[in-house]
Order: structure tokens, then sequence, then C-alpha cells
């Protein structure tokens, strides 16, 4: 798949830590031109709930509601079922990837990753 015909997806992007979300927009931005971001799962579930969303990119570990809790309220709408969702965390145990992926979660990527892996996640998980 060629991700360069994908500008059309509507990303969101939740992540508290500020440059990590920088450098996630600016990473993906040859693929996608428009984001939204959200610093919280309360945030990133009323950007989602307000806003079309064609793939999700969240953090597990955040303030107010975590990624986990975010993807299971997501995943809770049988009509957000085939939304992407890729789960970006430093937790790379073969625990918290079970849990994330039973939670409703399409990929995971353990920080730090390249630019390489991030796109083989993505290509994995939009279907166009």
């Amino acid at each position: 798949m060629d991700l360069n015909k994908l500008k059309d997806v509507n990303v969101l992007l939740v992540e508290d830590e500020y440059e990590l979300s920088s450098s996630l927009k600016s990473a993906i931005g040859e693929y996608f031109y428009s984001f939204t971001l959200a610093s919280n799962g309360i945030d990133g579930l009323k950007e989602f709930e307000n806003n079309k969303v064609d793939l999700v990119i969240t953090d597990i570990n955040m303030p107010n509601m975590n990624g986990l809790e975010l993807v299971k309220k997501i995943r809770a709408e049988d009509k957000y079922v085939d939304i992407p969702i890729i789960m970006v965390t430093t937790e790379g145990g073969k625990a918290e990837v079970i849990t994330a992926l039973k939670a409703g979660v399409n990929n995971y990527i353990v920080k730090p990753f390249s630019a390489d892996i991030l796109k083989e996640k993505l290509d994995g998980v939009i279907k166009k």
C-alpha cells in the first residue's frame, strides 16, 4: 500500500507528552494532512465524538483517562469497530501487549521507535 495516498485520512493523536506528540505528528505528517490533537483520554474521547476520525494513535499512560480506557470506550460502540487504533507506549511487555489487543487495539508500538516502524504499523492497519 502507498501511504502517500492517505492524505484524506483524519487522524486523532492522543498523547500527553508535547514533544512526543510533535514528533509523532512530524513523522506521520508526510502521509496525513488532517490531525486532531488531545493531551489525555477524556479530551481524546471528546475529540473523537465531535470529529470525523479515521485513525486513532494513542499513548497508554496519560492523566485523567488512560489510553486503554479510551480504547474501551471507543470499542464499546459497534459503529466504531472498524476504526484502526494504534497504541504507543514504553510498556512493551507481553502482558501489556495482550491487554491492549484485548481492549481493541489494532497495533502496538513500543517507544522509542523509528519512522520505518511507524510506517510499518500504519501500513498494517490502514485499509485504503
